[in-house]
C-alpha cells in the first residue's frame, strides 16, 4: 500500500530559470529602449522647434496684479493645432504654475521648470477648452491662452485649482487684448 501512494505522488515541475530571466531581461530591454526612443523624440522635437527664440522675462516692475492663479500649466502648442506640442525652450514640460495677470503682460512662474513672461501687446485671444496635447478635460475645463512669440502663434494650457476662475480669466484677457488692440490702432493711425 505504501508502494501505491508513493507511485501516485508525483514530483513537481522543475522551473526553467534560464527562460525566465531571459524574458525577464528581454522585457527590460524592451522597455528601456521604448523610453530611450520617446526621450529621442522630444529631443528630436525641440531641435526642430530651434529657430524660436528665447522667452522673456517679467520685467522688473510688473506692476499691480489683476487676476492671479494658481494651478496646472499643461503645455504649449501650436495654435489652432491642439495636438502640435511645444517642448522648446521648456514649453512642453507640465508643471505647478502660479500666474499672474498685470497691466505689463502675463507672468507664469513654474517651480521646477522654466517661467516666462508675455508682454500684453502678444496676447492675442483667451478661451475655455477641453484639450491640449497630452490632457483633456470636460467641456470648458482648461483655459487656453493664444499669444506671439517671434513668428508663431502659440496656445498655452492652464486648469485652476479653481475652475471657477476661468471665466473671469477669459473676460479680463479679452477686454485687455482688445482695449490695447484699439489703443495700437489709435497710434498707429497718428
Amino acid at each position: 500500500m505504501t508502494a501505491d501512494i508513493a507511485a501516485e505522488q508525483k514530483s513537481a515541475e522543475v522551473t526553467d530559470w534560464a527562460a525566465r530571466i531571459g524574458w525577464l531581461v528581454g522585457l527590460v530591454l524592451f522597455i528601456a529602449l521604448v523610453y530611450w526612443l520617446m526621450r529621442e523624440g522630444w529631443k528630436w522635437r525641440g531641435a526642430l522647434q530651434g529657430d524660436l527664440p528665447e522667452l522673456p522675462t517679467a520685467p522688473e516692475e510688473p506692476g499691480e496684479a489683476r487676476l492671479t492663479m494658481s494651478g496646472r500649466y499643461h503645455g504649449s502648442t501650436t495654435a489652432g493645432q491642439w495636438l502640435d506640442r511645444i517642448v522648446a525652450h521648456g514649453l512642453g514640460t507640465r508643471s505647478r504654475a502660479e500666474v499672474t495677470l498685470t497691466d505689463e503682460g502675463l507672468d507664469v512662474v513654474r517651480p521646477g521648470a522654466a517661467d516666462f513672461f508675455v508682454p500684453v501687446a502678444q496676447l492675442r485671444e483667451a478661451r475655455l477648452d477641453k484639450g491640449i496635447a497630452g490632457k483633456v478635460l470636460t467641456e470648458g475645463g482648461l483655459l487656453v491662452i493664444t499669444w506671439e512669440h517671434g513668428d508663431r502663434l502659440i496656445d498655452s494650457g492652464f486648469r485652476s485649482d479653481h475652475a471657477a476662475e476661468h471665466n473671469e480669466w477669459v473676460d479680463t484677457l479679452n477686454h485687455m487684448i482688445n482695449t490695447s488692440d484699439k489703443s495700437d490702432k489709435t497710434e498707429g493711425a497718428r
